[in-house]
């Protein structure tokens, strides 16, 4: 039988805050909730309003698509988002009034926005990022010389941000419109290498259009464009582009195009340290995760490959996680392809448990689930519940 959604919850809840080392009363102190509130909710008495869910989201330092991952708090309420992220844009030329926060404030509040994009905290992104989006664009407009320039950065920081929930979701227009802002908020930075993040981002647009031999074309003009790999932000630049080369050159059906690049990212990823520059995620560590993407990309002949990366390495906890979860599905679709479904089951719950909306919004999650569903070779009942919680059925 299916667990109760109440009581589904409150266990989510109780686990997470046992695994932060908190007691009830903590949580309800940090969440500004009564304890009796928490005590009923963990429970399974009452379900939670979605502020307070939001509250004890906060207070837990988790998504709240970690603690419920029903339509009322996470899909219906992205999707309201994602249409006032498309109003905030469509006059993103224009000037307007002078933006409600300091550009320090905002500094602050984008980063913390860049931490949830790169957590997969696609709820938390969502909720923010169009009052993000409508202050930093209004910075760019009423400011000059450094100010503006740093004010350019920051659309292109929040863009991104906003960008990952709508490609994600498959908000695909909604998508290619924010990777077109930050195309024109990169050269008003003054700083090549936000425009070679946005050649990295643009990639998106391919993939979803399926015109891979053009986007390796792209990503190869950007690779030239970009700076010499004199220090760690320049090397991880151009890194960090051929390493996406790599991915389409494998959907592209380019082997030695999509070896040539892998080989090039992984010696500029072994020469800095694995930690996140200008927004991407470059280092030793991504390139061991794309190897096993742009394996999986290369298809049903290529998949000793990603085998082999896996029964040698996993990705660390500091990895960010939606990156990590990039890793477990793609490496469920290689177990899958290898005769091993109850592996490829197994791949498929830990990318939910490390970054469950990106999980549940991957198309290949769902595909795989799908599939494993029909073959019946897991356990059946926690796979049907699986399947239905990612769509597959």
């Amino acid at each position: 039988m299916p667990t109760h959604p109440m009581r589904e919850v409150g266990r989510r809840i109780a686990a997470t805050r046992q695994a932060r080392r908190m007691k009830q009363a903590d949580l309800a102190r940090a969440a500004f909730v009564s304890l009796a509130t928490i005590k009923a909710i963990e429970r399974g008495a009452r379900l939670p309003s979605d502020d307070t869910l939001d509250s004890i989201a906060a207070a837990l330092n988790v998504d709240p698509s970690r603690l419920a991952t029903g339509s009322t708090h996470t899909e219906t309420r992205i999707h309201a988002a994602l249409t006032a992220i498309s109003a905030v844009i469509a006059g993103y030329d224009l000037p307007g009034d002078p933006p409600r926060q300091p550009l320090e404030e905002l500094t602050q509040a984008v980063g913390v926005l860049v931490d949830w994009r790169l957590g997969a905290q696609y709820a938390r992104t969502a909720k923010h990022a169009p009052d993000l989006l409508a202050d930093t664009l209004a910075a760019l407009h009423h400011t000059v010389g450094r100010d503006r320039l740093r004010a350019a950065r920051l659309v292109a920081a929040t863009a991104r941000a906003a960008d990952a929930v709508a490609y994600k979701c498959g908000q695909r227009d909604l998508s290619a419109r924010l990777v077109d802002l930050i195309r024109w908020a990169a050269p008003r930075t003054g700083d090549p290498l936000v425009e070679a993040t946005a050649a990295y981002v643009r990639t998106e647009t391919f993939f979803a259009a399926r015109a891979h031999a053009q986007g390796l074309q792209a990503l190869e003009q950007a690779i030239d464009a970009s700076p010499r790999p004199t220090g760690p932000d320049t090397a991880a630049a151009r890194g960090a582009l051929h390493m996406r080369a790599a991915v389409i050159a494998g959907r592209a059906g380019a082997p030695d195009a999509a070896t040539t690049h892998l080989a090039e990212a992984r010696r500029l990823g072994d020469a800095v340290r694995e930690d996140v520059y200008d927004g991407t995620a470059f280092g030793p560590d991504s390139v061991r995760a794309h190897e096993v993407s742009v394996a999986v990309s290369l298809g049903r002949d290529h998949l000793r490959r990603a085998l082999d990366v896996a029964a040698e390495w996993t990705p660390p906890s500091t990895l960010p996680a939606e990156r990590q979860s990039g890793f477990w599905i793609e490496l469920s679709r290689a177990q899958l392809w290898a005769g091993r479904p109850d592996d490829a089951f197994e791949s498929l719950k830990t990318a939910r448990l490390v970054a469950p909306q990106h999980t549940r919004e991957h198309p290949w999650a769902r595909e795989t689930a799908a599939t494993l569903r029909r073959l019946k070779r897991a356990d059946a009942e926690s796979l049907t519940r699986f399947a239905e919680w990612i769509g597959a059925v």
